[in-house]
């Protein structure tokens, strides 16, 4: 379990944020970020002001990152990419999460490491990561610029037959369910969202399309909803094109690999982070996949293979 409760003692009456900083190293930001979270426990009781006080002994809650032997797909002396498998989490939805991408990074490249952008949970592929706060900055900086190319490749159903442009603006529900607030539609008073999208191989017997995208906008869900906007949903997509009865047993886990299979055509999202293309540091890099994504597509139609 990456998140850990250890016994700490202070010596003498002091700051917590101010223990923290200079026995651990963290920064009075971070120092005081951990406090307002609940991570210092004395007593047993949350400490929750930033300002609080400790003596003795207490308990931190800290981050201790493990590793399951992911190893980076291409790394530079100031950013590293992962691959990274489909199901695995950017970051730990809760303290009980037992892995996510960024064990991996902080276990490698250290605790001031940290992660970009990210992918959805079932969207596998390519995934820049800082090494240091620095290049973090900088990378934040790039994307914020639009100055990342990323293609994606997607398996989609029916076949799609030419090259299409879609720019349908995008708007996430604010209705107050947790199954609403996380779809997203094409709505006039939503943000302008662009995606590009290139048929690459049709599979008749399947009646399916292996398809390039090209985001040139970073909206949530944006690549899923477009497809399913032009009535080519994305296999195994568990929300877009699926009943609200199955959306809600996806959200609660109670869909079998058969389930899914049944319901999407696929027993994961089959969408993936396939190139990235940017300049850095004076340098020009054109990332691409290791991943065999259409032998991956197929592996995921059948349970049985």
């Amino acid at each position: 379990m990456p998140f850990v409760i250890k016994k700490m003692y202070a010596k003498k009456k002091e700051k917590a944020f101010l223990y923290l900083m200079n026995e651990l190293g963290y920064s009075q930001r971070e120092a005081q970020r951990f406090i307002s979270k609940g991570r210092i426990l004395v007593n047993g009781e949350k400490m929750l002001k930033t300002a609080g006080e400790i003596e003795g002994e207490f308990e931190f809650i800290y981050f201790e990152p493990i590793t399951k032997g992911l190893k980076p797909t291409f790394e530079e002396k100031e950013f590293v990419v992962f691959d990274k498998p489909s199901g695995v989490l950017i970051h730990p939805q809760t303290k009980k999460t037992p892995y996510s991408l960024i064990d991996e990074l902080k276990y490698q490249f250290g605790r001031d490491a940290n992660i970009a952008h990210r992918i959805d949970q079932e969207t596998s592929g390519l995934v820049l990561c800082a090494k240091n706060k620095s290049s973090e900055r900088d990378i934040k900086m790039m994307f914020q610029e639009r100055e990342m190319k990323k293609k994606y490749l997607a398996m989609v159903h029916g076949e799609f037959k030419d090259a299409l442009c879609v720019e349908a603006p995008l708007l996430r529900t604010q209705a107050q369910s947790a199954l609403v607030r996380m779809v997203v539609k094409v709505d006039a008073s939503g943000k302008a969202s662009k995606t590009d999208f290139k048929p690459l191989k049709y599979f008749p017997e399947l009646n399916m399309t292996l398809v390039e995208c090209s985001p040139h906008t970073g909206r949530q869900h944006q690549i899923r909803v477009h497809l399913f906007h032009v009535k080519h949903p994305i296999v195994g997509d568990p929300i877009y094109g699926q009943s609200e009865e199955n959306i809600i047993k996806f959200l609660d886990r109670e869909l079998t690999p058969q389930d899914r299979i049944d319901n999407s055509g696929a027993t994961r999202l089959l969408l993936h982070a396939s190139e990235l293309e940017f300049e850095l540091y004076e340098r020009e890099y054109h990332i691409k996949s290791n991943v065999n994504f259409e032998d991956v597509a197929f592996a995921s139609l059948d349970i049985n293979d």
